[in-house]
């Protein structure tokens, strides 16, 4: 018998917990133009620890999330045309964010081996990789089963703000409001001194 209450006891202390804690189920707000962009945690493919937006050392960055295998070739063709758009410019840099829920974790050394063998080294500070906590941005960005093949692009400004955001694939008019909004947050380059 006062085994049976002991168990009981434990069962109210859980249950008191369980109603007490906040749900892991939570929907976050969704993210808008105009919002701090919440911090986002991983590891560049150096090893080093990284937090988005602090990762952005005050620069104007572009963040392209990815939470699917096939969604890398429209985040590495957004990444080729905004390294091509800012070439040259020390206040703006970007960020591939390759976003792996679920049993990734448990392949986690050979996916960072292969990125880090595919990946220049010149870029491994420019791949944050993220382990986990994937449900809450698809939640924040709205990703759904439709989407999910989609680059989630995010730029943030020197504050970390939220400024500018897309979903989908590369393509001309999309490209073009993006450039529309860094022309708003960069001041313009210095002409060329004549000779």
């Amino acid at each position: 018998m006062p085994t049976t209450a002991l168990i009981r006891f434990a069962c109210a202390c859980l249950l008191m917990l369980a109603v007490a804690a906040p749900s892991a189920q939570e929907k976050p707000t969704p993210l808008r133009v105009g919002d701090p962009m919440p911090a986002l945690s991983g590891d560049f493919l150096t090893g080093r620890t990284a937090t988005l937006p602090a990762a952005a050392s005050g620069k104007v960055a572009l963040v392209m999330l990815g939470f699917s295998y096939d969604s890398r070739f429209a985040v590495e063709r957004w990444g080729g045309w905004f390294a091509t758009a800012t070439a040259g410019r020390s206040d703006v840099t970007y960020f591939e964010v390759p976003m792996l829920g679920g049993a990734a974790r448990l392949g986690r050394f050979f996916i960072d081996r292969g990125m880090r063998k595919n990946t220049p080294v010149a870029k491994h500070e420019q791949v944050i990789t993220v382990y986990g906590n994937t449900a809450a941005w698809k939640a924040r960005l709205g990703v759904t089963d439709a989407t999910g093949t989609h680059a989630w692009l995010v730029l943030i400004d020197k504050a970390g703000v939220v400024r500018w955001m897309h979903h989908g694939d590369f393509n001309d008019a999309a490209a073009g409001g993006l450039q529309d909004a860094l022309a708003r947050l960069l001041p313009a380059p210095a002409p060329a001194a004549a000779e």
